[in-house]
């Protein structure tokens, strides 16, 4: 499929352009659309200006608030519950992951669970703010219900990533940002663009069979937990989605399970929804609050020459830090640019013309 390069500088322009005319401050969209190109440029096509349809499309629909009062609605020394207001996920999550870090420097360490937000784009990004003051990040949110538990057919959990941030010293930190699903929807609707099949133990159909079929969810069928199936550790998935549904809603007052608001705007919320929104959980730790945070960042440096230099099964495949292929994509793409598939380009091209706004150009 074709693709198009974009110079990071002109892709940050269109995308702030489209929150200002959502009707976000100019802050809010400067802020937004960091979040969105920094998937990008990390090589997460997924989960950036891939997206800016679909919180258009929500926001027609008046299901993304442009001007929230994200606010502070229960708190103690340590914890916090924020209140997003309905605002993009974009903006509500740093603003959470902000509290976080504010408490760790006083008490060492802060946790801040979030109500009635949106999708908040990648996790990493969250959790990488941490790392810039020698704390260990973590973010987590639910998301829309696809995923089927281990011995079902129906959805009742979203792909729910999670991120753990770790500082090293002279080596990038160390991020494991991750979906709790096999997969994440993201990467079938590459695969739909592409006109590809997906891999094996990604999805089921409706009635529980194995499929590569990359429209297997418009059929009614669902995304597989991490694990694929019961005797490759799916319940594992489970557990880990299972956690992170309980840590960003039950705890925090957003819905959960299958009552969470899809992010497709031709879906409707179900009715007798028991919370608010989307959930957050964010969570910053001072490393000092442990050892001195030199000692540590030294010896992560250790750890990951260790790691890579474990033999490897193939010479030309060494092991691979979680986080490492996200630096060198972004080290990359700040030189030559973004490359958007032609299907994301005409649907960018058919924002502009709706919103009134200039072209990609």
């Amino acid at each position: 499929m074709n693709s198009f390069i974009f110079e990071e500088k002109k892709l940050r322009a269109f995308t702030e352009s489209v929150f200002l005319a959502m009707g976000c401050s100019s802050t809010h969209s400067a802020l937004a659309a960091d979040v969105l190109l920094t998937s990008d440029l990390r090589g997460i096509d997924s989960h950036g200006v891939a997206r800016l349809s679909g919180y258009i499309r929500l926001w027609k629909k008046k299901r993304i608030n442009a001007t929230p009062n994200i606010k502070i609605v229960h708190e103690t020394a340590s914890t916090a519950t924020v209140d997003g207001d309905g605002g993009l996920g974009l903006v509500v999550a740093p603003f959470a992951m902000q509290i976080a870090m504010e408490k760790a420097d006083k008490y060492g360490s802060g946790w801040v669970s979030v109500k009635n937000s949106n999708h908040f784009g990648i996790a990493g990004y969250h959790a990488m703010q941490a790392v810039k003051r020698d704390m260990i990040g973590i973010a987590m949110t639910n998301a829309s219900p696809l995923v089927a538990p281990t011995f079902t057919t129906e959805r009742l959990l979203g792909t729910n990533p999670m991120c753990y941030a770790f500082p090293a010293g002279k080596y990038p930190p160390v991020v494991v940002d991750m979906a709790t699903a096999a997969a994440a929807n993201g990467k079938l609707e590459i695969a739909q663009r592409e006109e590809k099949a997906i891999p094996t133990g990604w999805v089921q159909t409706n009635t529980g069979d194995s499929t590569t079929d990359a429209h297997a969810l418009k059929a009614g069928g669902s995304l597989l937990p991490l694990g694929s199936d019961r005797e490759h550790g799916s319940h594992k998935g489970f557990g880990l989605s299972a956690t992170v549904d309980i840590l960003t809603s039950i705890l925090s007052g957003a819905n959960y399970g299958p009552w969470v608001p899809p992010f497709v705007a031709f879906l409707d919320p179900l009715p007798n929804l028991p919370g608010e929104g989307i959930g957050h959980f964010h969570g910053a730790m001072r490393i000092d609050g442990f050892r001195p945070a030199q000692d540590f960042k030294d010896h992560m440096d250790n750890w990951i020459e260790r790691f890579k230099s474990a033999k490897p099964i193939s010479p030309d495949q060494p092991v691979i830090i979680p986080g490492e292929p996200e630096v060198e994509a972004e080290a990359s793409r700040k030189l030559e640019g973004i490359p958007l598939v032609e299907p994301v380009v005409k649907d960018l091209a058919e924002l502009a013309q709706m919103l009134g706004i200039e072209k990609l150009g």
